[in-house]
């Protein structure tokens, strides 16, 4: 009987062997072949018999790790349905002038990147002569996303195509003139030509994931079929290591997007050194990227090394290839081969007796140039066999050498990624390498010129014929004149207008409110698209559920535990929600696919993104450039906003400086409403300006970020005439004497500003102050201090160019008597924003400081916020001005028990 402690916990199985003898006879027959042949056999063996298994579909967990050769041999790859040697001679002129173009741009001192390009021009020619699909055919086109430091190369491809000029090409990264070209993918800055920001290092992934996904969500809505379409993402492998480019795989494995491809340029460099110095950067990614459920293809060597696998009879190649960290291989990449063959080869007999087979010039060629990434064919069958692969995204692993063809002093140099030139000698070297009959004469004063075959050469005609045959230019950005959105029914704004009298409704809820009604329009509602992280029920928003149904590829394939209740939890294949679970970022990325979903497919969605307001901008403002960026247009809102209105859940809830850093992006409008009349305006202005008839000038590429609160508070009736105020950020809601209080002839009078929540403090501070110190003060709700203060820099600007014209807050302002005091439930820098711009003496309350636990009226005592704290500030004021008695101030501070 067999001793229990000698089982290992790997031959614990609780399925009971129905045939115990059978599966003696496997263990002995690799028993066998270990002591025969080695364990290097076995294990071959083994691996061999499991991927047979996966192939055959049975249920088994994947190898995580391949030997580090290439997926597809050569004797398996497809012959290339093109010209070989003419893409050949397109990819040399796209290196040159890349190049050439950075090269030039050095002398202004403006930089560039050569050597990124360098290494994967074979992975853009290849896509770009056989694969990417422009937008001039059926559908949308494929989806570009271009690693941010190649665009050189894209601007190169597009000179050789006609679509720049040099120009332009003399112009890159000096866009001041406005015929110049953005460092990198920048929509905002070229925006015929780049479709996505991908250079804020990770974001580019993520957003393709996403982007992916949204393909599958318009094509199973029924909005449009975009089934067509693929994304290709191309990555570098030291950019895998921000945490967003990896932060999706499992969603897009999860949801099957085989419209998604990665590339990703494996030349085992960085900014500064070896991604993986003493790893392999490959294999880490291989196992990362098959745990996660994605198809891996990996194209390692080019066909130099063919003879040299033929050789490895016994594994030995293999099995160092295996073990040789990535700064190793670096190394080799740059010395001769001597040191090759004592370093590498000389580890183990075998490699010596094959080494002795090889010329010098063999082992340099192999070392030096011969990756898989640099070979047309290899890179063609990769790209075919991804777009066969169905069922799971793929990623394209593809090994090259950093600065390839720029010469020694660039390959597979730490420094090449901030090498920013190349001498006149150094060119001639890389000319005659690559074969463009480019004379010596060309070169005048020093100065590298760009080359060109001519615009009838066999050269770019083939380009371009190519390009006709895959639907048009690419990468390409259209935006087709798309007919405004018929604006929803006026009923569904004006139910806001009459307030809620008795009761108390929050501005989430009036927010929430308002959407439910708007996706029922008939036009426009099916082009909503709610994104919500998981706290849709935080936002009362799971009334939504049953109605809209939650997005899901797969329907709903169990029984909900809710089914009974009228507000189940519903799946559906065309659910318009989109609930992300605990992401921020995913649900950002969610927001931008959408958000650009008029110029992507043609088809304007309207998204809006709701979540705690202290973890949108603060946990995702870089997303928030890169919607900008990609002009991106759709609501954010920031419910549970506020310092003081959330206060129960503690400092890391309490959103003090949302509008700060929303104030800093020049697409994003920011307005922090206090009733639910004015949500209903903002909203209904947004959707006219951003997809409906947009004013002459009007720029309708922005966002909309509205802070809503949790708070419950009883709404206003709309006053008249105020719509203006609302939508340009301020407007007198009352006066002492309209709000029935009857001030005194005399009396000292002051001007309460206040937005959000805090406009019902100073509502209270407005009638304790009347009431309590015979001072009249009149009520101001400043919807937006971020759009006054960019209405007030703009008149600044018109100024310096001899136009009169006075900013929107001083006319408001303009004879109300008394001092200013702002009262915001943010930092005092927020209200701040308008002080220049005020006539009269202005001061201002706010929220600074770190959040804490307690009850509301707590915290706002503590922030020195409440109603009594802005009586005894307005108080103050008063008294320096001599408006009230200097003791009245130590009395009321008494009095409050401040």
């Amino acid at each position: 009987m067999t001793d229990p402690s000698a089982i290992q916990p790997s031959e614990l199985d609780q399925l009971p062997d129905r045939d115990p003898e059978e599966t003696a006879e496997w263990q002995a027959s690799l028993d066998a072949v270990t002591q025969a042949a080695g364990p290097h056999r076995a294990a071959y063996l083994m691996r061999r018999t499991l991927e047979r298994a996966e192939g055959a579909g049975l249920a088994l967990p994947k190898l995580l790790e391949t030997d580090y050769v290439n997926t597809i041999p050569t004797s398996a790859e497809p012959s290339i349905d093109g010209d070989e040697e003419m893409e050949r001679k397109i990819t040399a002129w796209n290196r040159w002038n890349a190049a050439a173009m950075v090269t030039r741009g050095s002398k202004h001192g403006v930089g560039g990147h050569i050597a990124t390009f360098a290494s994967a021009a074979w992975l853009y020619e290849t896509g770009f002569n056989h694969f990417f699909k422009g937008k001039e055919g059926d559908g949308s086109g494929d989806q570009l996303y271009i690693q941010g430091h190649a665009s050189p190369g894209i601007y190169a491809r597009a000179f050789l195509d006609g679509r720049l000029n040099e120009a332009q090409l003399d112009n890159f990264r000096q866009e001041a003139g406005g015929n110049g070209l953005p460092s990198y993918p920048h929509p905002r800055r070229l925006p015929w030509l780049w479709e996505f920001p991908t250079v804020s290092m990770g974001l580019g992934p993520l957003s393709a994931i996403y982007q992916a996904r949204f393909n599958r969500y318009l094509t199973n809505r029924g909005i449009k079929d975009v089934s067509a379409s693929h994304v290709w993402a191309f990555l570098g492998d030291g950019e895998m290591d921000e945490p967003e480019s990896t932060a999706a795989l499992a969603l897009a494995a999860r949801e099957g997007l085989d419209n998604l491809t990665y590339v990703i340029n494996c030349n085992l460099q960085r900014l500064d050194g070896p991604v993986r110095a003493n790893f392999r950067v490959v294999q880490e990614l291989e196992a990362q990227f098959r745990g996660a459920g994605w198809n891996v293809i990996k194209i390692m060597w080019g066909n130099a090394w063919d003879e040299l696998f033929q050789l490895d009879t016994t594994g030995a190649l293999v099995r160092r290839l295996r073990e040789v960290p990535d700064a190793q291989f670096q190394t080799y990449a740059t010395r001769d081969a001597a040191y090759i063959r004592e370093h590498f080869f000389g580890a183990e007999p075998a490699l010596a007796e094959m080494a002795k087979l090889l010329s010098d010039d063999k082992i340099s060629e192999c070392f030096h140039l011969s990756r898989g990434g640099h070979e047309a064919r290899k890179v063609y069958a990769a790209y075919r066999a991804a777009l066969t692969h169905k069922g799971a995204p793929t990623v394209i692993l593809a090994q090259t050498v950093k600065g390839f063809t720029l010469g020694k002093g660039f390959e597979s140099k730490n420094a090449n990624h901030q090498m920013k030139k190349l001498s006149v000698d150094e060119f001639k070297d890389m000319r005659d390498l690559l074969g463009l009959p480019i004379p010596d004469s060309d070169f005048v004063d020093g100065q590298v010129p760009y080359g060109h075959p001519g615009a009838d050469s066999p050269e770019v005609r083939y380009l371009q014929e190519r390009r006709a045959a895959l639907g048009g230019p690419a990468p390409a950005r259209r935006t087709q004149p798309l007919a405004p959105l018929p604006a929803p029914a006026e009923k569904a704004f004006a139910s806001f207008d009459k307030g809620s009298g008795t009761q108390s409704v929050a501005t989430t809820m009036a927010f929430v409110r308002l959407v439910k009604d708007l996706v029922r329009d008939k036009e426009s509602g099916k082009r909503w698209v709610p994104i919500v992280p998981d706290e849709a029920r935080t936002f009362g928003m799971e009334s939504l559920f049953p109605s809209l149904g939650i997005y899901s590829p797969k329907g709903q394939t169990y029984e909900p535990v809710d089914r009974d209740q009228l507000m189940y939890y519903k799946e559906a294949k065309d659910g318009q929600i989109l609930n992300e679970g605990i992401t921020e970022a995913g649900s950002m990325a969610d927001f931008i696919a959408a958000s650009t979903s008029y110029a992507t497919h043609g088809e304007a969605m309207i998204p809006f993104y709701i979540f705690y307001s202290m973890f949108g901008w603060q946990r995702t403002a870089d997303q928030m450039w890169q919607l900008g960026d990609q002009l991106g247009r759709g609501f954010l809102v920031g419910a549970t906003a506020g310092r003081t209105t959330l206060t129960g859940e503690g400092l890391q809830h309490a959103d003090g400086h949302s509008p700060v850093i929303a104030a800093t992006n020049p697409a994003a409008l920011s307005y922090d409403p206090a009733f639910a009349y004015e949500v209903a305006a903002i909203v209904k202005e947004g959707l006219r300006r951003m997809y409906g008839e947009a004013a002459e000038g009007e720029d309708q590429n922005v966002f909309y970020y509205l802070t809503v609160y949790n708070e419950p508070m009883p709404q206003p009736a709309k006053p008249s005439g105020v719509d203006e105020g609302i939508v340009k950020g301020l407007y007198r809601f009352n006066t002492a004497e309209t709000a029935g209080l009857s001030p005194a002839a005399n009396a000292a009078r002051i001007q309460l500003l206040g937005s959000g929540t805090a406009i019902h403090w100073t509502l209270k501070a407005q009638r304790l102050l009347a009431e309590e110190w015979g001072v009249a003060a009149d009520v101001w709700s400043a919807t937006s201090w971020t759009e006054l203060r960019r209405d007030a820099l703009e008149a600044d600007e018109a100024l310096l160019r001899g136009e009169e014209r006075i900013p929107f807050v001083r006319k408001a302002l303009e004879g109300a008597q008394g001092p200013v005091l702002a009262v915001s439930d943010y930092m005092r820098q927020v209200p701040d924003q308008i002080a220049q711009w005020v006539e009269q003496d202005y001061s201002s309350l706010g929220a600074d400081g770190f959040g804490l636990s307690d009850t509301r009226d707590a915290a706002r005592r503590h922030f020195g916020v409440d109603a009594e704290s802005i009586v005894v500030a307005a108080l103050a004021q008063l008294a320096r001005r001599g408006e009230v008695p200097a003791s009245a101030v130590k009395e009321a501070r008494a009095k409050y028990g401040l």
